[in-house]
């Protein structure tokens, strides 16, 4: 081949490569616009999906569930009242039963000691059959069935301890067309890991013995829920086995997001929703600053227990079973009668220290969030949260164990920043671990929006906060937040971490706040810059403040024994760097005392069992449809920025400026320095 035809062939191969590198880039651009297409469509499609789960929900709530003119009506009374000895029935009961009995696939979010069990129990004795219940906890099977047989009802429970004679035995009654059973509870993980269980049901249904499912804690189901358990996954392959059984599906904590997701993945196609308000009016909700030193915490949990809640009976719940132990022999050595729950403790200890609550041997039970599911003790005055809870529906369930029997009860929350950083590397790997933990922190940092407000925004309900009737401590002692802007602290705190990063050195939340107060180490501390006259509290303050606002962000790394939270930048900080850019922070003011508040929580929530019942009756309206059970009239909206201004409007308007200034009207009020500014 002559020297020209080898460069002819150069330059050919060389215009054909250039022809593919065109070419392939022709595609890529393709392929991602087709990728973006693509996700626009699925975004649309769940979008959609959603719609059409609503408008039927929608048209379901549309129907009077609470009619006494269903042909059952008259049985369900009467069982009501000879089987379960109660005369009538909670709100929400009654539309629960009649949409279960009705066929229909039913969602019921009630909040803890709502009677939500009776919804499925009672259902069961009215048809034929037996129903499947799935619960997440052996031990709230435990009591439920003890309740039961205490009634008369036939029931069993089949979980990894049942003996085989027994598992033999209960299989064989779910296909004994004579049997008398009427409710079967198993765990998710029964259903899930069992091939004969599930071809015994399977066997149950085709003779149609299987009545109806009932998931308690379905919640459980979504990622998006606060404490997902992959078993419940499996649940999703009910209905397409058994399609035409109903399923009930219970929980005490469920948002908008959480609701619909739960039907995607049970595979029902619309359902009716039915919605409890979430307020409970006789509990009073308070936050306290933690003190830093174990003394002084145990203190003041002392002061607590020995004067306040003298003789009466309550729940504190920590954080870890180290955290348990150490508390409860603290306060035992004070003289307090007290007992630790956790879930290692021998399951005989457990039930030991459980009766001894009950009885009232035990003042207290020191526990981890093991204890509470299921327990039957009304009289509960008081939960102390001794470290911030993991998220608002763990908080919103812990402290829902308080006052079931309607009479007033606090729940207490003590609130320090080392404690977020406790839970969130315990989080972190959750898919909403960190999102959930962090409206924790907003609920514990706030000064001035009513309790009720944060946690009915949580859970999607609209609320007004002058309703709450001075039962939360902002509203008992209300204030006027001043605006602080805290751009030029987050701007330091930025020059801190840089240099630490130029020490090679990762700085933790600790770390970070004592180098800004010009303690700690020397070499993070920053030469030439005067630290803020301001107290450690709200320091720690504004860094857990930007961190929640993304001027921050958690950085986590793994060691041989423990997982450590570093700080550093945010998402935010291009805009916190910006000239002029201000960032917002509201501070505790001046306090506002009226001529008329001599109220204190326990004088003002009636103790009559009436007063319970009408409270209950409150509807939320929610984004979900929700059927309309009662026809109180729905709370006004309040948006967040609304709440934290002081309410009402007819004693006290506060302008939006950082300035605030306040317009007297009708009623006079008195203002008076805060001294904790």
């Amino acid at each position: 081949m002559t020297s020209k035809e080898n460069h002819k062939n150069e330059d050919d191969e060389e215009a054909e490569l250039k022809k593919i590198e065109i070419e392939l880039k022709s595609i890529l651009s393709k392929l991602v616009t087709l990728n973006e297409r693509k996700e626009y469509l699925l975004k649309r499609k769940e979008k959609l999906e959603d719609i059409a789960l609503l408008k039927k929900s929608e048209k379901l709530s549309s129907r009077n569930w609470d009619s006494t003119d269903f042909p059952w009506y008259g049985k369900a009374k009467e069982i009501l009242k000879n089987v379960f000895k109660i005369d009538e029935f909670r709100p929400f009961q009654l539309p629960t039963i009649n949409a279960c009995m009705s066929g229909e696939d039913v969602i019921l979010i009630m909040p803890t000691g709502g009677g939500k069990s009776l919804c499925y129990q009672l259902p069961a004795l009215l048809g034929k059959g037996f129903t499947l219940v799935v619960s997440p906890l052996v031990s709230l099977m435990e009591d439920q069935l003890l309740a039961l047989k205490k009634l008369g009802v036939s029931a069993a429970i089949l979980s990894a301890n049942s003996p085989k004679e027994e598992s033999f035995s209960i299989q064989k009654a779910m296909v004994d067309k004579f049997s008398s059973l009427r409710l079967l509870y198993v765990t998710p993980e029964k259903l899930a890991k069992s091939k004969r269980f599930m071809a015994k049901l399977q066997k149950a249904y085709e003779m149609g013995r299987l009545f109806r499912v009932a998931i308690d804690e379905v919640h459980c189901c979504s990622h998006w829920g606060h404490d997902f358990r992959p078993d419940y996954n499996f649940l999703g392959v009910l209905k397409s086995i058994f399609n035409d059984i109903p399923i009930i599906g219970l929980t005490a904590t469920s948002t908008t997001k959480v609701t619909i997701d739960v039907q995607k993945i049970l595979g029902i196609q619309g359902c009716l929703v039915l919605k409890a308000s979430f307020n409970r009016p006789n509990l009073f909700y308070e936050v306290r600053p933690k003190p830093s030193s174990q003394k002084e915490c145990i203190d003041e949990l002392e002061k607590l227990l020995k004067n306040r809640y003298q003789g009466k009976s309550g729940i504190v719940y920590t954080t870890s079973i180290k955290d348990t132990e150490e508390l409860m022999m603290e306060l035992r050595s004070r003289g307090l009668r007290l007992g630790c729950y956790h879930a290692t403790l021998d399951a005989e200890l457990r039930s030991k220290v459980h009766k001894k609550w009950i009885s009232g041997e035990y003042q207290a039970v020191v526990a981890t969030i093991a204890f509470g599911l299921g327990i039957d003790k009304p009289d509960v005055r008081f939960v102390i949260h001794h470290s911030i809870s993991k998220s608002m529906e763990n908080f919103y369930q812990e402290s829902g164990r308080a006052g079931r029997d309607g009479l007033p009860a606090d729940c207490i929350v003590f609130y320090r920043l080392a404690d977020v950083f406790r839970l969130s590397t315990m989080v972190f790997t959750q898919q909403t671990g960190i999102e959930n933990l962090y409206g924790m922190v907003d609920y514990s940092l706030d000064v001035s929006r009513c309790r009720r407000s944060i946690i009915a925004s949580h859970f999607g309900e609209q609320w007004e906060s002058t309703d709450c009737n001075k039962m939360c401590d902002h509203c008992l002692a209300p204030c006027i937040p001043r605006k602080v802007n805290i751009a030029s602290y987050c701007r330091t705190l930025y020059k801190v971490i840089s240099n630490a990063a130029g020490l090679d050195v990762k700085v933790t939340a600790q770390k970070l706040v004592d180098a800004w107060l010009g303690k700690g180490a020397t070499n993070l501390r920053l030469k030439g810059v005067s630290p803020p006259a301001i107290p450690r509290e709200q320091a720690e303050a504004i860094v857990a403040y930007l961190l929640m606002e993304g001027y921050f962000q958690e950085d986590f790394h793994f060691t041989a024994y423990s997982t450590i939270s570093y700080i550093k930048r945010g998402p935010k900080a291009v805009e916190a760097l910006t000239e002029g850019h201000q960032i917002m922070m509201e501070f505790p003011g001046k306090k506002i005392i009226k001529e008329d508040s001599t109220a204190t929580p326990s004088k003002e929530i009636s103790s009559t069992k009436s007063s319970e019942r009408n409270s209950q009756k409150n509807v939320a309206s929610t984004s979900l449809a929700v059927a309309n059970v009662h026809t109180n009239p729905k709370p006004k909206s309040e948006t967040k920025s609304q709440c934290s201004k002081v309410k009402p409007s007819d004693e006290i308007i506060v302008s939006s400026d950082e300035e605030v200034t306040p317009t007297i009207k009708k009623r006079k009020i008195v203002i008076i320095d805060d001294d904790s500014d």
